[in-house]
């Protein structure tokens, strides 16, 4: 099997046209669910998730598989609070963008987030033409609850992030709303 590489990742080549299932991860998945992110990371696309990070996470992740064994996609739907929950880790192989496969895991995992009564889904991000197309809203900081914060004190772009945040209200009836709004 062939492979591309760029950075230090190596991505199989995969065919652009194999049957694709979704399904939850599983433990087998964390690697190529690494290398994916990374891949996209090293490109300044999104933030690279430790292995540590994807085991403690593992339940939160989708991951799209083709017909011949290779993970194509990736997302997870990461619960924040009783009222929002984050749609992170969103990652498409290369060799299959423009297939609607990062839209198929979003909504799986907006589907999630409704089957679990979650009234609110967010994310951060640079593809902000994607997630506006499924309906997100373009939103400020200061419009998310403070629990979206915890985890971004940790992360190495802290003092000058570039991520813009977006969000999609599934149910407006219990959804955040900013005290005082």
């Amino acid at each position: 099997m062939s492979t591309i590489e760029v950075g230090t990742t190596v991505l199989p080549k995969v065919r652009w046209n194999a049957q694709v299932e979704l399904r939850k991860a599983r433990m087998k998945d964390v690697e190529p669910i690494y290398t994916l992110i990374k891949y996209w990371a090293e490109r300044g696309l999104m933030l690279v998730r430790s292995h540590n990070h994807l085991y403690e996470n593992l339940r939160d992740f989708f991951v799209l598989e083709d017909e011949d064994g290779q993970i194509v996609g990736s997302g997870a739907l990461h619960i924040l609070w009783h009222d929002i929950a984050e749609v992170r880790g969103l990652a498409i192989h290369p060799e299959r963008q423009g297939q609607g496969l990062g839209r198929w895991i979003a909504l799986a995992a907006e589907r999630e987030a409704k089957d679990l009564g979650i009234p609110q889904i967010f994310a951060w991000t640079l593809q902000v033409r994607f997630f506006t197309s499924l309906g997100y809203q373009v939103t400020t900081r200061e419009q998310l609850p403070p629990k979206v914060f915890a985890e971004c004190s940790a992360c190495p772009f802290y003092d000058n992030c570039r991520e813009i945040g977006v969000t999609k209200v599934l149910d407006p009836e219990n959804a955040y709303r900013k005290p005082g709004a």
